[in-house]
């Protein structure tokens, strides 16, 4: 087992399952070793066709962004009602709780506060604030765009591996730098296009320790409105994120990340296809990991593409969302 820092992930990161009841308030509680609030929950119905809906503490409750769409920031008064110190409570909206239907959250805890006045600072050129978990590798950011190439403090101390930004006012794609493509491309987590050549989201730019860059892109920085980011580091022992080559067979790869996974999101990026995510709760046992998709409202799929395991994973699926032969894949 990889060295880490974080001697109980589940302080800073759950899958939490549940079936709906129907009612105006339902406390959804955390199953992990450790309390934690998620300060991002992102929630899918399992069992039917359903957006996916995240929030977060910055936000603040009954504000949702949907995954797998292009919409605006909306709210909805029986969604999520309330952060709990190790939970949540959701109302009785069937994006959250209809009743006797199934439901995922994953669950990420930030938990202190942030502000950066660039002006003050002279980190970064437009203000930010949020809540960051330098622990964890895990930022949520607010920031209005200036429509202009501009550099954005991220309070992780250490180089960000993943940023997936949103424009909350407008409908705009979910623009996502990865660092295994780097800064002259970028992905869109709402849709399945392969990776995209454009200086327009990051400026060509990688980020560093401290800051990273935006573009003319409306997707992460639309002039005077208003966008939220996530923000991810990796941490030896608790996250990676890297890229592998299919081969096209149900014997796959096998990636190696130091530790038991308990959550996986893969995208194909050198040709479309969907996003798809796994965990460790929604089936419990290798052999039933079964898929869902963040760009996609599909509910969750019989098919078996991977093995969780204790010091990475295994694809077991000659499948293009996958394994295609020769084809390039970020997790």
């Amino acid at each position: 087992m990889a060295y880490t820092d974080i001697d109980d992930p589940s302080a800073y990161f759950q899958t939490t399952l549940w079936t709906g009841d129907g009612a105006n308030s339902h406390v959804i509680t955390n199953s992990g070793n450790s309390d934690l609030q998620g300060d991002l929950i992102w929630i899918k119905q399992r069992d039917a066709t359903r957006n996916h809906h995240w929030f977060d503490s910055i936000r603040g409750v009954t504000k949702y962004i949907e995954s797998d769409t292009t919409v605006a920031e909306e709210t909805g008064s029986t969604t999520l009602l309330a952060f709990g110190s190790d939970g949540f409570t959701v109302g009785s909206g069937g994006r959250v709780n209809a009743n006797t239907k199934t439901y995922v959250a994953w669950n990420w805890k930030a938990g202190t506060s942030f502000t950066n006045d660039a002006s003050s600072t002279s980190v970064g050129s437009i203000d930010s604030a949020g809540s960051v978990n330098t622990d964890a590798g895990f930022a949520i950011l607010a920031y209005e765009g200036t429509g202009s190439a501009a550099t954005i403090a991220h309070g992780l101390g250490v180089v960000p591996k993943m940023i997936i930004t949103k424009n909350r006012d407008a409908g705009q794609n979910w623009v996502t730098y990865h660092h295994s493509i780097g800064s002259t491309h970028a992905l869109f987590l709402d849709n399945t296009d392969a990776k995209t050549d454009a200086a327009s989201y990051f400026n060509d730019t990688n980020p560093t320790s401290s800051v990273y860059t935006v573009n003319t892109s409306g997707d992460n920085n639309k002039s005077g409105d208003s966008h939220i980011a996530y923000v991810f580091a990796e941490k030896q022992g608790y996250s990676k994120f890297g890229s592998y080559t299919g081969n096209g067979n149900a014997n796959g790869p096998f990636i190696y990340t130091g530790f038991k996974t308990a959550m996986v999101i893969i995208k194909r990026i050198d040709d479309a296809d969907n996003w798809v995510i796994y965990d460790n709760k929604r089936d419990g046992f290798n052999g039933d990991t079964h898929a869902l998709f963040p760009n996609n409202s599909d509910a969750q799929t019989t098919d078996v593409d991977i093995d969780l395991l204790s010091n990475g994973f295994k694809i077991v699926r000659a499948s293009g969302r996958v394994n295609a032969s020769g084809g390039s894949f970020i997790y």
